[in-house]
């Protein structure tokens, strides 16, 4: 299930600090394994139901870095959308996600830069309300002067 508002480009003249972007996405054994494949990850904690369960997680968990990817998509389809350069992400993993787990992410812008057409944005994953990632992310929003 994934739940995205619609897509575009908020350009750098309209950011305002505070505005807030999200989407929902339920994460799949599917997501994944395509996420293992593509990546090269195949940590058996991500694939292998016996072995995770012996971890300390016990039991799977999906990737720290497909999770992060979802804050990815709000950026580059939401705010501040399409024609955003992303120039530096830091993240801090607070709990896993599991298969089966609807993950909100949202961004919140916090800074804004006008003369460099940079955005900082506050960065969250949620899973039952409990944050699972958050971290800070600087963009290179588009401006209308260039498009």
């Amino acid at each position: 299930m994934l739940d995205n508002a619609p897509r575009g480009t908020i350009c750098i003249e309209d950011i305002e600090i505070g505005m807030v972007r999200s989407l929902r996405k339920v994460v799949t054994d599917r997501d994944i394994e395509l996420f293992a494949e593509v990546s090269t990850d195949r940590n058996p904690v991500h694939l292998d139901d016996a072995y995770a369960q012996d971890t300390i997680f016990e039991g799977r968990i999906a990737h720290g870095m497909l999770t992060a990817g979802l804050v990815s998509a709000v950026i580059g389809e939401q705010l501040p959308g399409h024609g955003t350069v992303y120039l530096g992400q830091n993240l801090k993993f607070l709990a896993p996600v599991r298969p089966g787990d609807m993950v909100l992410a949202e961004v919140e812008v916090i800074n804004i830069d006008h003369s460099k057409r940079r955005v900082t944005l506050d960065t969250r994953c949620l899973v039952n309300n409990k944050k699972v990632l958050m971290g800070e992310a600087v963009v290179l929003a588009p401006s209308r002067k260039f498009d």
